[in-house]
């Protein structure tokens, strides 16, 4: 290719990992492994010559262009640079799949103006032209702004902005860099305190450049007409090779069986369109989102406008009542409790506090508990310090977290399933088969003095013999019926072709599933049992019927799944000064407290709780030299809070195990599908409930796999260590560590656990051992989000096919990166993964289960049949073209020759309709769908047995001699060498689909 090419800067694929979008540290973060961009632009020669190609071919290069739009733009355009490009070819290679996918864009100029608005303070300008925000170049170069355009427009007093739209999102030409980079966000590169400058607001200069630039805050999901959608689906080369079969087969005198084929695909096409468009509907319905909002001017001025008016570096004042979130916004002042159900499936709300203010660059994922997502609720506002809630608005449109997910939706990961490219290979080796087939029956018809015209429509017709036009359909017919089926139970599939994915399961991870309580995502809702106070040694359970006493909350740190742990500030009525109270993981909370305030026996009463399967939550607190005022709070830094506290006790809370939950560990057992434990609570607690719920039996050895990173010179080095050691659960060091180097699983060791520092000690020094630990793990305690994700990928690589069961709390990544993602959310609308469930139990895990291995059966065995009697119609025609026989009933026939219609009616007698769909799911059992092995095995029994059928053709002998009015001889050996060859193909093709 002749036309510049260039990589595509910036992050080009949807995020699939988290809700953040283009963080570079997830796995997930894009699933495009190469891009490549190329510049055309108009010719007119070129144009007349299209238009030329177009008008005397009848039109006919339009379809083919509909089909491949690169086609046409190689053909009406010629190459040029990126810089003065109209059109462009993107190129997009998946990292799953070799294949390029070709797009077609149009590039869009738009004027921006002379002025540039007001830069964050330290920003750098590079030289003296004008600029304009466009967010973030990559690498970081220039932060906020960027060049655009110079020469003549900056001459001029004018900028052009050159762009385009592919997938929801904008690319902006950058001139300094010679490259299309993606419309970076407002918070990409800036500090905290740059948001917090951010907070008196944007003038209307500035607000109208930024429009310009970032475009409307919309998430449009196009829903065309049913005159597009029909014009769409009628041009499929799908249903374009059926209108050509239809045709074909009026011309000879098919009426009936092209009556039927015309009324099933019409049928089909009525229901394809309605579905389309009522999923389109749905989608429009639940992304349109169009309110007022109040938002800050310059000059301490409010003025109230449409929420598609938003750009970054707006500040919202937020409604004390709450509302729907229209944008991504950074809270700056005041605090809100958030319900995310919609977007992460976390049933309980969520404590949204202020930004602190700092150097520290500004991260949606690290500052998460700051951050109002797109799609979230916000139920309730509380200003501390100011009359209002103030957010600055950091994303808009499908740079939003809740555009990410819409555009996951809209173009979703693709599919790496074996058996849709296995059949895809096949039905191409049918048309190559077709092919020849073809010019073996020109070949016989013409030696047989048939007219041309019957010479024509014979060969025609062979093809729609070898190649059925109604495959696809029978296929997706199995997978609407289990998508239905499993409505009806509860659980939403917003993938279908995912159904299928779900029968081939291998492993299954949990995240805090198990356990009652914890299932619907409630914090610490379950029993207290005792509180430990040092220094006392036994637990003490006190009630107290004293009325309570309020308090006032001055400031929190929220919970953080890095960190652990939780603070908040409060002041008692009367109190001279707050106190500061923190609540977290044990290991973590007495590394805070002062050594004299931590028992001895703290370790001890530690591990004899979590090994009764207890979870235990620490309890610290110290009073603050500030005085009780939310001014002198919101001065403090966690750093302070944290410092020299008191161990107050321990908070030990019951972990029942739900009722359904051994039931299904076991019968997932039974059929032979690991389960996994990932969790983030305390590697003892998720070792205890892994062997009460059996996911390690009772006779079934479990050992703790400890590792410690590179200190002090020393090496990197593992243990094992078993589980009634305290050593495995703290970290501690054992007498006998060794290197990890010639320390590896025991292989007689069924099961592992380890913690989320393991983990990533195993990840970044010790990849080589990482597979053999993966494929003995049961229990992964600690985890982090991004390593619930990365677990997830690592065991996918080990060609595992992957499900996870969450409540999409903290495993979002991990529920879109699994093969099969279940989410326990109540909300039907979640998009978290392909799977939501409304029951609160894993009870949908096996029904999943059960409607894919249906599904997938199913839809193996229509493949089968479909291509069996495909074969044998096929071989049978060009038998009867090669042996010329009358057909009784068909005395116009040229030559003698059997049609293949008549065939098709005799080739099976059941029909399509033999093959029904099965009423009921039977209950998993350990023997499995049909496989890959299974499905290259039967394609090469089916092109065996044609190709011997084809053999057996060329055999002059006395087969050609002669004309034959009745059946085949029978003692022609290499006739009945072939009709044997074939029939024992077809009879172990048949075995395979029982």
């Amino acid at each position: 290719m002749s036309a510049d090419s260039s990589p595509l800067v910036g992050n080009m694929a949807t995020s699939y990992g988290t809700l953040t979008v283009g963080m570079p540290l997830d796995p997930l973060s894009s699933s495009v492994s190469s891009v490549r961009l190329s510049g055309y632009c108009g010719s007119p020669w070129r144009v007349i010559g299209y238009h030329a190609v177009v008008w005397v071919m009848a039109g006919v290069p339009l379809l083919l262009f509909r089909w491949k739009p690169a086609w046409g733009v190689h053909l009406r355009f010629r190459p040029c640079s990126l810089a003065r490009a109209e059109t462009l070819v993107i190129e997009i290679r998946d990292k799953e799949d070799s294949s390029w996918q070709l797009h077609v864009v149009r590039v869009w100029t738009e004027a921006v103006g002379q002025a540039r608005p007001e830069l964050p303070p330290q920003t750098p300008v590079e030289d003296g032209r004008s600029q304009v925000a466009v967010g973030a170049v990559p690498e970081g170069v220039w932060k906020d702004t960027a060049p655009l355009h110079s020469g003549e427009e900056a001459a001029s007093g004018q900028q052009v902005l050159r762009y385009y739209l592919f997938r929801g999102q904008r690319y902006v030409w950058i001139e300094a860099r010679q490259a299309f980079c993606q419309v970076s966000l407002l918070d990409q590169g800036r500090t905290c305190d740059d948001i917090h400058h951010s907070r008196s607001g944007l003038g209307l200069h500035d607000h109208a450049v930024r429009k310009t630039v970032y475009g409307p805050n919309v998430i449009s999901v196009p829903v065309r007409s049913y005159p597009q959608l029909l014009v769409d689906e009628a041009l499929n080369p799908y249903y374009g090779f059926q209108a050509f079969s239809i045709g074909l087969w009026l011309a000879d005198h098919y009426y009936w069986y092209a009556l039927c084929i015309f009324l099933i695909s019409s049928v089909s096409i009525c229901l394809s369109l309605y579905k389309t468009r009522k999923q389109s509907q749905t989608l429009s319905d639940m992304v349109k989102l169009s309110v007022r909002v109040c938002v800050c001017r310059p000059g301490g001025e409010e003025e109230w406008v449409d929420s598609s008016e938003l750009v970054p570096g707006d500040c919202l004042v937020l409604p004390k009542g709450g509302g729907l979130m229209p944008c991504d916004a950074v809270l700056v002042a005041g605090e809100c409790m958030v319900n995310e159900s919609a977007l992460t499936g976390e049933s309980v709300p969520v404590l949204k506090t202020a930004l602190p203010e700092g150097p520290v660059p500004y991260c949606p994922e690290t500052h998460r508990r700051h951050t109002l997502f797109c799609g979230t609720l916000v139920l309730q506002a509380r200003a501390f310090v100011g009359p209002h809630v103030l957010a600055v608005v950091t994303r808009t449109g499908f740079c939003t977290a809740k555009g990410g997910l819409v555009s996951s939706i809209l173009h979703p990961r693709p599919i790496n399933f074996k058996f849709y490219k296995h059949s895809m290979k096949f039905v191409a080796a049918l048309s190559v088969l077709a092919l020849f087939g073809t010019i073996y029956s020109i070949f016989i018809l013409h030696r047989n003095r048939a007219p041309v015209n019957e010479i024509v429509v014979r060969a025609l017709d062979l093809v729609t013999v070898v190649v059925p036009p109604a495959l696809p359909a029978a296929m997706t017919v199995c997978t609407l019926y289990a998508q239905s089926r499993l409505r009806r139970q509860g659980i939403f599939c917003i993938h279908p072709l995912r159904i299928n994915l779900g029968g081939k399961l291998q492993l299954v991870c949990f995240d805090k599933v198990l356990e009652e309580g914890l299932a619907a995502g409630t914090a610490l809702g379950t029993q207290a049992l005792a509180v430990m106070r040092p220094p006392a040694q036994e637990p003490q359970c006190q009630g107290s019927e004293e009325p309570l006493v309020p308090v006032s909350i001055l400031g929190r740190f929220p919970f953080s799944s890095a960190l652990q742990r939780m603070d908040v500030v409060v002041a008692w009525p009367g109190a001279a000064q707050p106190e500061a109270y923190v609540k977290g993981s044990p290991e973590l909370v007495a590394g805070l407290c002062s050594p004299e305030t931590v028992p001895t026996s703290f370790t001890q009463v530690l591990e004899s709780y979590t090994a009764a399967g207890y979870r235990v939550v620490a309890l610290a607190g110290k009073p603050l030299p500030i005085t009780p005022s939310l001014e002198a709070a919101q001065q403090l830094t966690r750093d302070a809070v944290e410092q020299q506290l008191s161990l107050l006790g321990l908070l030990v809370l019951r972990n029942v195990l739900k009722p359904q939950t051994t039931p299904v560990i076991q019968a997932l057992r039974g059929t032979r599908i690991r389960t996994v434990m990932v969790t983030g609570d305390n590697l003892q607690t998720a070792v205890t409930v892994a062997q009460s719920c059996g996911m390690v039996g009772p006779r079934e050895r479990l050992v703790i796999l400890s590792a410690t990173p590179p200190e002090r010179g020393q090496p990197a080095s593992l243990e094992l260590l078993p589980v009634e050691s305290s050593a495995a659960v703290n970290g501690t060091k054992g007498p006998d560590r060794v290197s990890s180097c010639t320390v590896e699983p025991d292989p007689r060791s069924s099961h592992l656990a380890l913690s989320g520092s393991t983990f990533g000690v195993l990840v970044k020094y010790f990849p080589k051992l990482l597979p053999k630990v993966l494929v003995q793990g049961t229990v992964f305690a600690r985890m982090a989000p991004e390593q619930k994700t990365e677990l997830v990928c690592e065991l996918q690589k080990l060609q595992y096919c992957v499900g996870m069961c969450g409540d999409g709390a903290n495993d979002c990544g991990a529920l879109k990166a699994a093969d099969v993602g279940i989410s326990l959310s109540q909300a039907e609308a979640s998009v978290v993964s392909p799977f939501t469930s409304s029951m609160a139990s894993i009870e949908c895990v096996p029904m999943v289960i059960r409607e894919g291995r249906c599904s997938l059966d199913t839809s193996f065995s229509v493949f089968k049949y479909m291509a069996l009697y495909s074969l044998t119609q096929f071989v049978s025609v060009l038998i009867l073209y090669t042996l010329p026989v009358p057909h009784p009933g068909r005395s116009h026939v040229q030559g003698g020759t059997l049609p293949p219609a008549a065939v098709h009616q005799r080739a099976l007698p059941g029909g399509p309709g033999a093959l029904g769909l099965r009423p009921g799911v039977p209950p998993p059992g350990a023997r499995r769908p049909p496989g890959a092995a299974d499905t290259e095995q039967h394609q090469r029994h089916l092109l065996q047995a044609a190709a011997a059928g084809l053999g057996g053709l060329q055999l002059r002998g006395g087969l050609l001699a002669g004309e034959c009015a009745g059946p085949l001889p029978p003692g022609l050996p290499a006739v009945a060498a072939a009709q044997g060859r074939l029939q024992e193909a077809f009879q172990a093709a048949g075995a395979g689909a029982g």
